[in-house]
This record gives structure tokens, C-alpha cells and sequence, in this order.
């Protein structure tokens, strides 16, 4: 599928009203796992001294199953789907997401000499337009 059609298929996704609950769903999930992130990423950094990228990888590596399980259920409700399929097309698009994240976090602290809790905060959020495209077309499509 060429760029242009996934845009066409956004534009005409945007006009039904069941996407937009969808989107809210989405959305508290993301917002349950923008919070295991910090959390298990706050933890790490300033209890165990881990180093930040170190800290974001495991806290992306928790946060993903939380979110696999509760999109995979609720959200996208695609419960009947193969669980196996849906987790490696899942676990690929928050790769890419959490390469995103991990590009902003390193600029954010290093380049614009951010400290790394309210960094990590920006760059999940830079990234999570991309999860959701990426899940809704994709993974549970």
C-alpha cells in the first residue's frame, strides 16, 4: 500500500464516529502505559542509577506488554485474532515507536541538555501518533 493510500484511508477513517471512540481508548491505554514508562523509567534512573537510554528501553520493554494486552482486548477488541500475530506486528510497531522515542530522548537530554524524567515524558509522547496509526492499520487492522 502506497503512502497516499494509508493518508486516504486516515481521511476517510476520521469521519466515523466509532473511530474516534476507538482513538479514546487508545488513548487511556496509552495513558496507563505512558505511566507504567515513567514509572518504571523514574525508578530505574533515580533508585537504581541505571543510565537513561538503558532505563527507557526496560521501562519500553514493561509498558508494552501492559499495552498489548489492554489494546489487544479493549481497544482494537481482537480478542478473536492470533494472539502470536498480532504480538509481533504489535511489538513492531512499538519498536519503530520506541526508536522515535529513543532519537527525541537522546536529543532532548543531550542536545537541548534536558533533564531525563520530563525528556522521556516528551519523547513517548513525539512517538505515540505513529503507535497508533501503525496499530490501527496494521496490527489489528
Amino acid at each position: 500500500m502506497s503512502g497516499l493510500e494509508y493518508v486516504q484511508r486516515i481521511g476517510a477513517a476520521a469521519k466515523q464516529p466509532a473511530n474516534w471512540a476507538q482513538l479514546l481508548r487508545f488513548s487511556v491505554v496509552g495513558g496507563t502505559g505512558y505511566v507504567v514508562n515513567l514509572v518504571v523509567f523514574a525508578a530505574l534512573v533515580g533508585l537504581a542509577d541505571v543510565h537513561h537510554i538503558l532505563a527507557a528501553v526496560i521501562a519500553f520493554c514493561v509498558a508494552v506488554t501492559n499495552n498489548f494486552v489492554l489494546n489487544r482486548h479493549w481497544t482494537f477488541d481482537a480478542r478473536d485474532g492470533d494472539a502470536g500475530f498480532q504480538a509481533v506486528r504489535f511489538f513492531a510497531v512499538s519498536v519503530a515507536s520506541l526508536m522515535l522515542n529513543l532519537g527525541a530522548l537522546a536529543l532532548l537530554v543531550g542536545q537541548a541538555h534536558m533533564a531525563d524524567i520530563p525528556a522521556q515524558a516528551i519523547s513517548v509522547a513525539i512517538a505515540t501518533p505513529f503507535n497508533f496509526v501503525g496499530n490501527r492499520l496494521w496490527t489489528f487492522a
